[in-house]
């Protein structure tokens, strides 16, 4: 396939080509060049992208897809089909599965699943501890030799310090990601309302900005320690930031993502107890949510993910209090995200970086780069395409996303058209249709 007249962007090669063609031959980047060097060849498939960007497949460092144990909410073949749609050629999923993903037979079963049902490629992420109980290393060496990119017990914290430590020396060994869920219980108490007058105003005990600021703390010191990479998930506070970026400063190999919501939402669009507005870290104050688009832009927040947490219908049917955490997303993410560059507030590769080579480079994965001769996955685009999030179809098996909520009016601006993996179209906009 050669695609014509594209604007071709890679973070990767810091490419950003106004106008020009790039040819896939056995699922790989051929070429890139300016319009009319690359030959036309009655054999070889054209597509005229006038208009459309070129991106490599966008990349989500944190998935729920909930297989195995909570298929009624997602499955490996639902939640890539909902990832293609997002512009998404590669996934890294969570272990808070059911039986969890602590076991080197639930990494390879993950990978066995993904590999006959799955649309997008799918990175396992193994739990650090058995059970997600936060009491004793999981099989880590094992689940890493069946293909575990990272380790994570993300939506519960380890609370055990001397065990965090065990776990990231494991991981350093194996050269690996220890990917934390910075959240100290005993203040939080499993609260998902942000500490504040919101909190107060809806009768809700509140989960201050505290309990993920001293986490993350830790997690620098422990860092510090073991000399490990570690990744701060969905980081959502201020003062969380000022500590990450001191970190860099010093050299330690501390990476952190955000999530659309917490650049987008605030702890007031969760009034009426809304649960499709609850999720772990909880929304945030508006300087928070400010701090957060900064700190994107500068890259101490080296990366976008979507956290993307399917939940059914019902579950969020119930009380603010009861409710599970989370949102899904990864269908949305590009017109949301995209909305800070059209506002000025996001350098547009750096927004590229953010969801291609940085989740790459922090999960160790070849992707995420236009370099010729890689894998040709590719995100195709319509940056100027003004549509209401409300009238996509909806590829995952759940519905909790508060951008689609009727009384929400989000508009948005640019869409996916096409989404490749190594030069197999995966995604086409007219099954969205």
């Amino acid at each position: 396939m050669i695609f014509r007249n594209a604007r071709i962007l890679d973070a990767s090669t810091k490419m950003d080509l106004e106008r020009g063609d790039l040819w896939i031959e056995s699922g790989k980047i051929h070429a890139i060049e300016p319009p009319g060097v690359i030959p036309r060849n009655p054999a070889i498939p054209e597509k005229d992208c006038s208009g459309l960007w070129i991106l490599p497949g966008l990349i989500d460092a944190h998935v729920h897809f909930r297989e195995p144990g909570f298929e009624y909410k997602e499955t490996i073949e639902s939640g890539t089909q909902a990832a293609a749609a997002g512009g998404f050629s590669a996934v890294a999923c969570m272990a808070n599965t059911r039986p969890v993903h602590d076991h080197p037979t639930i990494t390879r079963f993950i990978r066995d699943k993904a590999k006959e049902s799955g649309k997008s490629r799918v990175f396992p992420i193994g739990a650090i501890t058995r059970g997600l109980g936060g009491k004793e290393l999981a099989e880590i060496g094992g689940m890493i030799a069946e293909g575990a990119v990272a380790i994570s017990d993300d939506g519960m914290p380890v609370m055990n310090s001397k065990l965090m430590r065990q776990a990231m020396e494991y991981a350093r060994s194996f050269d690996v990601p220890v990917i934390s869920h910075a959240e100290d219980w005993h203040l939080s108490e499993c609260t998902a309302m942000n500490d504040g007058s919101h909190s107060f105003s809806q009768g809700l005990h509140g989960n201050p900005a505290a309990s993920e600021e001293i986490m993350v703390a830790r997690e620098i010191a422990l860092c510090r320690m073991t000399k490990a990479r570690v990744h701060i998930a969905h980081v959502s506070t201020k003062l969380a930031l000022d500590h990450i970026r001191r970190a860099k400063a010093e050299g330690l190999p501390i990476t952190a993502e955000v999530t659309p919501h917490h650049l987008l939402l605030t702890d007031s669009s969760a009034l009426g107890y809304n649960t499709y507005c609850k999720m772990a870290p909880p929304l945030r104050s508006k300087e928070d949510t400010e701090a957060m688009i900064r700190a994107l832009a500068d890259g101490t927040i080296d990366m976008i993910a979507t956290d993307h947490a399917p939940h059914s219908t019902l579950e969020k049917a119930t009380p603010f209090a009861q409710a599970p955490n989370g949102i899904i997303g990864i269908q949305s993410v590009i017109p949301l995200t995209l909305s800070l560059v059209h506002a000025g507030q996001l350098a547009l590769m750096r927004w590229v970086e953010s969801m291609t080579i940085s989740p790459a480079r922090m999960l160790g994965i070849p992707h995420g780069t236009l370099a010729l001769g890689r894998e040709a996955d590719l995100c195709v685009l319509d940056s100027g395409k003004i549509w209401d999030l409300r009238n996509q179809k909806n590829l995952s098996k759940s519905c909790n996303d508060p951008f689609t909520e009727s009384h929400f009016e989000f508009s948005a601006r640019g869409r996916v058209e096409e989404t490749w993996v190594s030069g197999v179209r995966i995604f086409h906009q007219r099954m969205a249709e």
